[in-house]
């Protein structure tokens, strides 16, 4: 009741107000995102126009709904600037009910808008944080300064990308790992690094084209990124601690990238390639399939993902590619050895299931927790595969992918069986 009646008096407090008397960028663009939060908060329908009219220095709005991916469902406005910037606003609601509020300022910037400050209202459309990015003088965004419900700075920043640390080889068996970067600044990591003569690690980013492979997957927000590399190389760390590890930052941007990708891990003498991700689109994994090719004697590890389908009938990539150096995992259920709850399975598709759900891992921060999925199958598999090439060091994918179907257990249902090979419920076993 509070947020309607509220909502009602700002709209009358604006009812006169004339959008186009204001011709340069919100002087205070925390003021301006007040502004937008309590505007989305209202019950008012607004029109276009009408939220453009409400907004300083706004020339038109944009009203589109939030692709649904199961409930709640949600409402995005975006309004041009006068100045070049924008301002965004997410509402995601249950049962006519906001759940939460996401407006974002996008500042000026020499090839159009940049994310600059974001701030969040949760039910009840109270303030409750907000968040600032932070660019270095290249102009790439180095750090989210996290900011408290008044939008003041509270003390406390997340990196977005960092120098690796020096260190020496660790030696072992070279993994390489493509996911979303890790984070190599967290001791558990950076021991693992494989690294040059002068000790300078030996990871990529072909996302951002630097030496910086940091754990970030910004594209469902810049200001709340995804961390999903560091706990996959975890679970790979832990059950094959001889890795010397090759990280690589997949290359969203130009899926073409990536052939010089695989290239780069042969010539820097991987055994084996670990990727927890993928897409329903096959043209845009035709690069890695041809690399992929070029080295067979690369053992190559994917997960199968985690829609709950049948890969034979709907495929996703590169889990469904047909590369004869390729194994494709998904998560088994510890109890059943049936492919867990979500996981994707296919007789002609998916090799093999291993446990993969409540899995100790080591998060972006250094924190252990638990996380499910395929995503934290596959390492298990590279880890198994990693053990075995330290005791065969002449090994190469044909021999490592025997040796693990070997261990293989059928999986069926009403005699059918589910899987290419089947289930290992112990991939850790000697």
């Amino acid at each position: 009741m509070r947020t309607t009646i509220f909502a009602l008096a700002l709209a009358t407090a604006l009812a006169g107000f004339d959008g186009a008397a204001f011709a340069a960028e919100p002087a205070d663009p925390a003021e301006t995102l007040r502004l937008a939060l309590m505007l989305g908060c209202g019950d008012a329908k607004w029109t276009p126009a009408q939220m453009a009219a409400q907004v300083p220095g706004a020339l038109s709005a944009r009203q589109e709904p939030i692709p649904p991916r199961g409930p709640p469902l949600g409402t995005k406005w975006t309004l041009a600037l006068s100045g070049g910037g924008q301002v965004l606003l997410e509402g995601y609601m249950r049962g006519g009910r906001i759940l939460t509020l996401l407006a974002e300022y996008d500042e000026p910037g020499a090839s159009g808008p940049r994310p600059r400050l974001a701030a969040v209202a949760g039910e009840g459309c109270f303030l409750a944080s907000g968040r600032r990015l932070l660019y270095d003088e290249s102009g790439h965004a180095a750090a989210v300064e996290l900011l408290d419900a008044r939008m003041e700075p509270t003390g406390q920043r997340e990196l977005l990308d960092a120098d690796p640390p020096g260190g020496r080889d660790p030696g072992g068996v070279t993994v390489a790992q493509v996911d979303t970067g890790v984070n190599y600044l967290l001791p558990e990591i950076a021991a693992h690094l494989a690294r040059d003569a002068a000790g300078r690690p030996l990871g990529y980013d072909y996302w951002e084209m630097d030496a910086r492979p940091f754990d970030r997957h910004p594209v469902v927000s810049p200001f709340f990124p995804e961390r999903h590399g560091t706990k996959t190389a975890s679970v790979l760390l832990r059950e094959a601690p001889q890795t010397r590890l090759i990280p690589y930052r997949y290359p969203r941007p130009d899926m073409s990238r990536f052939a010089a990708l695989i290239d780069d891990a042969a010539a820097k003498g991987a055994a084996i390639l670990t990727l927890s991700l993928g897409s329903e689109d096959r043209e845009e994994w035709q690069s890695f399939a041809a690399a992929a090719r070029r080295h067979p004697e690369m053992l190559i590890v994917v997960s199968a993902g985690n829609d709950g389908r049948d890969l034979d009938q709907r495929p996703l990539y590169p889990a469904a590619l047909e590369l004869a150096n390729k194994i494709t995992v998904t998560s088994a259920d510890l109890l059943t050895g049936r492919p867990a709850r979500d996981a994707n399975w296919g007789r002609g598709t998916v090799d093999l299931a291993v446990p993969g759900e409540n899995i100790r891992v080591v998060n972006f921060a250094g924190e252990e927790e638990q996380a499910s999925g395929s995503s934290y199958a596959a390492p298990r598999v590279a880890a198994l595969a990693a053990r075995l090439l330290l005791a065969h060091p002449d090994w190469h994918a044909a021999e490592l992918e025997t040796a693990i179907f070997a261990r293989a257990k059928a999986v069926t249902v009403n005699g059918k069986p589910l899987l290419r090979h089947g289930v290992i419920l112990n991939p850790r076993a000697p």
